[in-house]
């Protein structure tokens, strides 16, 4: 519902269920009464607790993934009203009605509104969107990154792995193996480092294979999606500019 002057006394929710990763999905009915303040998941720990359809027939209780309850883990992402988001995030004061709930369809389904996000996490580990130690030492402060390349970096670092900017971005399905924007911005992080630069031609070889960045078709859809507001197509821009200067740098052997 658009937000009114007079709140609705109850809220209907459409939820499209699944009970395990082989079965047919199917859509369920539940209505609650409103309360101030709602959310998605709070609607969804009512129905958890009380699982009664909108019928009046005792059922299932719902699944879905949560964890900090406050848009930092990326947990809850699921697709309301036809718009993948955090469930935390979304008030039902700004949400049309009937609310329909469902899972992220870029990814495979375990059950309900839980998701398998198995191919965004493989998609980290072949771009090493990490930085690789030997251990821990004290060996005092470590070295210092330049105020504004620290800005802009510390905004690439609050992605969630949420896995919303890969639902949104129409090069990632089951057709394709393009390795999507997220990873693709882990690796502008990393690569500017001061440590994790020495890893920076892995990364970039790792991106100029097949599912690699030559996989984005520049839709942008990402960028407008990711609840963090994170910069992805700027990201995108430059490691495609790194890929290229990292291409001419092997094909003359520098």
């Amino acid at each position: 519902m658009a937000e009114t002057a007079t709140a609705p006394k109850n809220v209907k929710f459409i939820i499209t269920r699944q009970d395990d990763p082989q079965s047919s999905s199917y859509v369920e009915e539940f209505e609650l009464p409103y309360r101030p303040g709602m959310n998605v998941i709070s609607a969804l720990m009512e129905i958890q607790r009380n699982p009664v359809n909108a019928k009046g027939d005792s059922t299932v209780p719902v699944c879905w993934d949560s964890n900090c309850l406050e848009e930092v883990c990326g947990a809850c992402s699921m697709v309301i009203n036809g718009k993948p988001r955090q469930a935390c995030a979304a008030l039902i004061d700004n949400l049309e009605q009937p609310v329909r709930i469902e899972p992220m369809k870029t990814f495979p389904v375990v059950r309900d509104l839980v998701i398998d996000r198995t191919r965004m996490f493989n998609a980290l580990k072949r771009v090493k969107a990490w930085i690789p130690i030997d251990g821990t030492y004290d060996l005092g402060p470590g070295p210092r990154m330049p105020e504004k390349k620290r800005q802009w970096a510390y905004e690439l670092s609050k992605c969630m792995t949420c896995g919303v900017c890969l639902e949104a971005c129409p090069n990632v399905n089951e057709k394709t193996d393009f390795i999507g924007p997220a990873a693709i911005s882990q690796v502008r992080l990393f690569n500017a480092h001061p440590t994790g630069e020495m890893n920076a031609d892995e990364r970039l070889d790792a991106l100029m294979e097949d599912g690699g960045i030559d996989g984005c078709g520049n839709s942008q859809n990402c960028v407008r999606a990711c609840p963090k507001g994170i910069p992805l197509t700027t990201s995108i821009a430059e490691i495609n500019k790194q890929t290229t200067k990292h291409m001419f740098k092997r094909w003359l052997g520098v």
